[in-house]
This record gives structure tokens, C-alpha cells and sequence, in this order.
């Protein structure tokens, strides 16, 4: 689905909900709710907030507003989407027309769509939105420094740091206007040392809501005292169910499949000051809700307490993009 025949799904489904207005209003008067029977328990109160849909610049396996649809009728309490090119949480403002009565936000990512460096002035525009939905400002992803680094990508890609080791004055900014949005400052695909130095840059700015993104997957995971070193920052730690998913014959067969064992050796680190996201949408990979859904399965099945997993895939990732406990 392209930009255009999303809006045009937006546009037919509010003028549906307008049409029908009078009468649901009505029949509400004297019709009990009907409790929702395709509610999964195992996802009531989910909060996903590192999804990948389109419209995006790479192909994914189903578009925002569908993903949406889905994850409401699961009974999921929030979604988050990411795209490393654009804007998504002006696209949360329609698609809540749409649904109402559930939570959809966005993010933005500073990758070379924006400049050749970290945009503060984007930062500045996506916390101005309608709606107030953009719950996340992203360090570059595919245009990070590191990543062009390790990938041998052409140029030197976007740096957070300068050649001191200082984090950059436009990445403090950034931190600034996160701070004063409370919204969640996350590393983007910095490396494992420099997330360190952003984390605690962040506290001395007064970000209260810091992200190290995805640390159990591939050139950014971090070690147990990393983490602990992060959290000491005040930092919160994500971890990312794909790699569980990944491999040959998926939307990344180039990678090689995390074992059950290390992924949950790494939720067992400190999950009161962690969360769980899918990090999934790609094409050729599970549906995000499946793989929501066989995450909690695993966990469960491994006896991991369910304290603890309230705390990792409900209540941290509700707290980080507003919602009240």
C-alpha cells in the first residue's frame, strides 16, 4: 500500500465511522457492549513500541492502519510505529481518527533524510505536531556513524560524538527538546560505547526517559555490566524479539537466528528497568502481533514471572510513551 492509497483508507474509514455516528450513538443507549471474543489474554495491555510498517522506503508486510486495526482487536493497549526515513506520528494523528479509543503514536528517526547531521529543528517540528503523538526522537539508524563504520557503507555517516568523544551540541539539543516534551530520547544504532557516554549526558541534561535501543541484537548488544552500567545512567534497555526470528528463509536470511537462550539469559538482566519490543514489520518476516504473541509464549514456557513480564511488554513501554500505569 503507497502514501496514497493509505490516506485514501484513512479518508473511507472516518467517513464510514461519520455516517454512522447517528445511529451507533443511539443504538448505544440501549445496547450493552459486547465484549470483544477475539481478545488473545496473553496480549490484553500490550504496548509494541518499535514497530515497522508501510508506507516506508523498504518493504514491509502490512501497513500501519491494518497493523492498527489488528493490534486493537488482540487487545493490545499501544503501538509505536518507527520508519528510518519518515515521519510516522503525523500519520498516528489519522489513523487515530480512524480508531478511536486506542492508542497509536510515531517517532522520528535522524537519518540523512533530514541532513548530513543530527536536526534539532526536526526534533523541534515533530514535538509541534497535531496531536502531540511523535513519543520518540531517535539517534540515526541507518545513517549512524557506526553502523556506516561496520557496514563499510559509503561515507562517513552521522555522527553523535566529535572526534574527542564529546557528544555533539546538536545531540544535546535534541536531548534538551526530549526533556521538555518528557518524551524518549533513544540511541538509535550508536554503539554500544557511545550509547554509555549518551546515557549519561542525558542525565545531566535531564532526559528521564533514555533508550538504549535494541541490545541484544547484532553489532550493538551490549554486555550484562554495559547494561547495568546504562541503567545506572538512568537509562531504560530495549530488547528486540527479531533476532529470535531471523535467518535463512525470513525478510533477513543474511543474519544468524539468536538462540532462546541467550535472548532470554538478556530479559532475565534487569527487567525492572527493561522492555520488550518485536522490531518487526519486515516482508518475509511474522506478522509483529504473532511475534508478540510467540514472544510472550516463550516466556511463559521459560517461567519467566509474570511480574516480571508485565513489567518488560506492559508497564515500562506504557510509561515511556506517557500512558499512565
Amino acid at each position: 500500500m503507497d502514501r496514497r492509497d493509505f490516506i485514501k483508507t484513512l479518508g473511507i474509514a472516518g467517513g464510514t465511522m461519520l455516517l454512522a455516528g447517528t445511529a451507533g450513538a443511539a443504538a448505544a443507549k440501549t445496547t450493552a457492549p459486547r465484549k470483544n471474543s477475539r481478545i488473545d489474554p496473553l496480549l490484553s495491555g500490550i504496548c509494541d513500541i518499535h514497530i515497522h510498517c508501510s508506507p516506508d522506503t523498504r518493504p514491509r508486510c502490512i501497513d500501519e492502519f491494518t497493523l492498527a486495526e489488528q493490534a486493537k482487536q488482540a487487545g493490545y493497549r499501544a503501538v509505536m510505529y518507527k520508519s528510518n526515513d519518515w515521519s510516522c506520528h503525523d500519520r498516528a494523528y489519522l489513523i487515530r481518527q480512524a480508531l478511536p479509543d486506542f492508542e497509536v503514536f510515531g517517532s522520528l528517526c535522524m537519518n540523512r533524510v533530514h541532513g548530513d547531521k543530527v536536526n534539532a529543528y526536526a526534533a523541534v517540528q515533530a514535538v509541534k505536531t497535531s496531536g502531540g503523538l511523535c513519543r520518540c526522537i531517535w539517534m540515526p539508524t541507518l545513517s549512524a556513524a557506526y553502523q556506516h563504520q561496520c557496514d563499510k557503507l559509503p561515507g562517513p555517516g552521522i555522527p553523535v560524538l566529535d572526534p574527542q568523544g564529546k557528544v555533539l551540541p546538536e545531540v544535546i539539543r535534541v536531548m534538551e527538546i526530549c526533556a521538555e516534551a518528557n518524551i524518549i530520547f533513544a540511541s538509535g544504532h550508536s554503539s554500544p560505547r557511545e550509547s554509555l557516554i549518551l546515557a549519561k549526558k542525558a542525565r545531566e541534561v535531564g532526559v528521564k526517559k533514555f533508550v538504549v535501543t535494541h541490545v541484544n541484537s547484532l553489532i550493538w548488544k551490549m554486555t550484562p555490566d554495559q547494561i547495568k552500567q546504562a541503567v545506572d545512567f538512568g537509562a531504560f534497555v530495549e530488547y528486540c524479539y527479531l533476532p529470535r526470528l531471523w535467518g535463512p528463509g525470513t525478510g533477513n536470511p543474511q543474519f544468524e537466528r539468536q538462540s532462546r537462550e541467550e535472548f532470554l539469559n538478556y530479559i532475565k538482566i534487569i527487567p525492572e528497568r527493561s522492555f520488550i519490543s518485536t522490531d518487526l514489520g519486515q516482508r518475509g518476516n511474522p506478522n509483529p502481533i504473532d511475534g508478540m504473541r510467540q514472544c510472550v509464549r516463550e516466556l511463559l514456557d521459560d517461567g519467566i514471572p509474570q511480574k516480571a513480564i508485565d513489567q518488560m511488554v506492559r508497564s515500562n513501554p506504557a510509561h515511556l510513551i506517557g500512558l499512565a500505569a
